[in-house]
């Protein structure tokens, strides 16, 4: 295994992982905590003011003129979210200075975690549609940060990577969609936005709306078919996996939903299509979990199916779905993050996250133990834990789901039977054997990494044993997502019921699925060749295919010749401007206002003649010679227009260019033709096209008349607006100061480039 320089090598433990005694700085992990847990208790505090229906806004202008600002809303909703990233955020903090003491590139981990937390906190909290695009995509740069962290390890470019084109594509789909919908609601403000349900729904834009959305926040809260993600981004460090990809990032797609409910739920587009892609996501992620041996990736699969099943639940859209969702929201980012972290913990001790080689740890490691066995309780959803009340109330929502309630109640039975065996696994790991097959005998991990899964098990048990503990945080929640007042009141027990008999077959199944794991899994290779096919592997060949694109394009475009570009660049302009114009206009007749003068003849005649000199000269200073003339000819036009200013500028370029090509072409080889007979009747053409072109647009100009012309605008407002009276001066310097500023870099980039030419110019041999 390799490891980082730096890095102190001690046999046994991952690069990522690795201890230095020495270099201990763990304790920054507990200071680092202190701002987001301080947070975390200033939004505990707000939950009996949002309980009794308050909300809390703050904006600040941001782009005014595009009605963007960085607005910020707490209700329900926002709060349950903000208070996992900040809650979670401060424990993972602690446990990455546990976890990473010693490495050399920590502190680099806790600026990114921090990014990722304030990312996220501004996408729940923010209020304007634009500005919460931002967040969203900071969340997707920062994770692909967090992903590669360990940036030496191809496993983890490829992995962060994967992670970013698939979310970044999705968010690419979210911009288009959140436009629209600013531009179909009247308003970017999302308390307008979400008040405008009604006439969204009836919109011509909603379909496109709907889809678009859908597929940002599908991709980041990896539904099928954009699953496969999140398991490659296993190779992160254990606390950027428990962070990101348990109780954070992943979700961010389910608050978007949630969020954007009152706005396109409702409809029938919504429902099928969010409960559709909800359901197989929820199952698949827990049929690909079961044969895993890899710990964090049997995690990261079951992640997968929690997702689904929240994805589900929004999508069915009644009061009882999104209860069960506010729930299971909560006791997800509870068990799970646990379970990350113990993840970690035993990675860390026994030095492998192979299941099939861990065991006995239940002696070794007693608190991580504990942790790990409740929080799987949990996810199998057995009491007195706060699982089992979610599962209750997942069964019930699936049972009085508005269509197909038999089939969703099937397939929720199915995905949880198997993450009941999941769990099975995962208690099997702390208790059979001695721990004598992993790599080298596991010890107790230090408090720092105990404190984070410690706490959050012993808040699922907590709320398990007392659920009204949760209900102020989920009431406003669930109002804020169906947008009226909602009053919710948990309870561990309610009888004997159906939903208890469907929990007891659940439990039955999933303890047959953990005793026959090994024919099942042994059966489901069968299915193996599937995977050739399935998403994963169409997004690597159409990668690989866009990458051969890639080349084949470069090839072709990228010759090398700068005639080429220049032919590229001028033949696309020709081509554009002759549709444009002439699919709107009919050529303009050549039609004289006044008679041309003798003097005004003369000056064409010589630019033409100068310019036809240009180009059959047979020397390189003959050709520079005569583009001045005609340089300096159409300065002579512009002193008989009444432009003297122009004319100086014109002039003083003329001279300049004039001058460094000189120093240029000085010290070139010998004129000669490089081009054949072809070539050069290929040039003329272009060359002559686009002067017709150039010619038709001139006096199609000239032609035009409007009521307010440019010109007038200048001249009376040079003064007033520019406080200046040399007109021309004023328009270059004030009203079209950018494009004088790109002309300046310009030359001063040309001037550099003539610079760089002459002093890198092959040194003459002294023989």
């Amino acid at each position: 295994m390799s490891r980082l320089p730096g890095t102190p090598s001690v046999p046994g433990l991952p690069p990522e992982s690795r201890h230095d005694s020495k270099a201990d700085r763990s304790i920054v992990g507990w200071l680092l905590a202190l701002p987001p847990g301080a947070f975390a208790l200033a939004l505990l505090s707000l939950v009996p003011s949002l309980a009794s229906g308050r909300t809390f806004s703050s904006s600040l202008e941001w782009v005014p003129s595009l009605g963007i600002s960085l607005s910020f809303h707490i209700d329900g909703l926002s709060l349950a979210f903000a208070l996992l990233i900040s809650g979670i955020g401060a424990l993972v903090m602690i446990y990455t200075g546990g976890y990473m003491a010693g490495h050399p590139h920590l502190m680099r981990l806790y600026g990114l975690l921090y990014l990722f937390m304030a990312s996220m906190l501004g996408l729940v909290l923010s209020s304007n549609l634009i500005s919460l695009f931002v967040f969203w995509e900071l969340t997707s740069i920062s994770s692909y940060l967090l992903i590669g962290f360990g940036h030496k390890k191809g496993e983890s470019r490829r992995a962060a990577l994967q992670a970013l084109l698939v979310t970044g594509g999705g968010g690419l789909a979210l911009l288009a969609g959140l436009v629209l919908l600013g531009q179909a609601a009247g308003s970017d403000d999302m308390s307008q936005v979400l008040a405008s349900g009604e006439a969204l729904r009836q919109h011509s834009l909603y379909m496109p709306i709907l889809l678009l959305v859908l597929a940002g926040a599908f991709t980041k809260s990896a539904q099928f078919p954009f699953h496969f993600w999140l398991p490659g981004a296993m190779a992160a460090p254990t606390p950027v996996s428990a962070y990101l990809h348990s109780a954070t990032m992943v979700k961010a797609g389910i608050y978007l939903l949630a969020r954007l409910n009152p706005a396109l739920g409702g409809s029938e587009a919504w429902h099928y299509l969010i409960t559709l892609v909800g359901a197989g996501t929820m199952l698949a992620g827990a049929v690909l979990a079961f044969p895993q041996k890899d710990l964090k990736k049997l995690l990261a699969y079951s992640t997968v199916s929690a997702l689904g099943t929240l994805t589900l639940l929004i999508g069915l859209n009644t009061s009882l779905s999104m209860k069960a969702a506010m729930v299971f929201l909560l006791v997800h980012s509870l068990y799970k993050g646990a379970l990350f972290l113990t993840a970690g913990n035993i990675d860390h001790a026994s030095g492998t996250r192979d299941v099939s080689k861990l065991g006995g740890l239940a002696r070794l490691m007693p608190l991580t133990a504990a942790a790990a066995g409740l929080s799987a309780l949990s996810m199998a959803g057995l009491p007195p834990l706060f699982g089992f009340i979610s599962k209750e109330l997942l069964y019930e929502a699936k049972m009085q789901a508005p269509t197909a309630a038999g089939l969703i109640t099937t397939v929720g039975i199915a995905a949880n039977m198997i993450l009941v065996g999941l769990a099975g696994i995962l208690i099997a790991v702390l208790m059979r054997g001695n721990g004598d097959r992993s790599p080298r005998v596991a010890r107790e991990v230090p408090f720092a990494m105990l404190a984070g899964p410690c706490l959050l098990t012993l808040l699922s048990l907590l709320t398990g044993l007392f659920p009204d503990l949760a209900s102020p945080l989920v009431s406003p929640a669930v109002s804020a997502i169906r947008a009226e007042t909602t009053e919710i009141h948990l309870a561990l027990w309610h009888g004997f019921n159906p939903v208890l008999a469907l929990g007891i077959l659940t439990y039955t199944g999933g303890v047959g699925l953990f005793f026959l794991r090994r024919p099942v899994v042994r059966f489901g290779r069968l299915f193996s060749p599937i995977k050739t096919a399935g998403p994963e592997s169409l997004y690597e060949r159409g990668l690989s295919a866009l990458t051969r694109l890639a080349a084949l394009q470069t090839r072709l475009i990228q010759s090398g010749y700068l005639r080429f570009y220049l032919l590229a660049i001028v033949g696309t302009t020709v081509a554009l401007l002759s549709v444009a114009y002439l699919s709107r206009h009919p050529l303009p007749s050549i039609a004289f206002q006044e008679p041309i003068r003798f003097q005004d003849a003369v000056l064409a005649g010589l630019i033409l003649a100068a310019a036809l000199a240009a180009v059959i000269s047979r020397s390189r200073l003959g050709s520079i010679a005569a583009l001045g003339a005609v340089g300096y000819l159409v300065a002579m036009v512009f002193v008989r227009f009444g432009a003297p200013d122009l004319a100086m500028t014109q002039i003083l370029i003329e001279t300049l260019t004039v001058i460094l090509f000189v120093f240029v072409f000085y010290r070139l080889p010998r004129y000669g033709r490089l081009t054949s007979p072809a070539g050069r009747t290929r040039d003329a053409v272009a060359a002559l096209a686009t002067g017709a072109v150039m010619t038709v647009l001139t006096l199609a100009a000239a032609a035009y008349s409007h009521e307010l012309r440019l010109s007038e605008f200048f001249a009376e407002n040079s003064w007033s607006l520019g406080h200046g009276r040399n007109v021309v001066n004023v328009i270059l310097v004030d009203f079209r100061a950018l494009d004088t500023l790109g002309e300046i870099v310009v030359l001063a980039l040309a001037g550099l480039g003539v610079y760089a030419l002459l002093k890198l110019r092959p040194k003459r041999s002294d023989d």
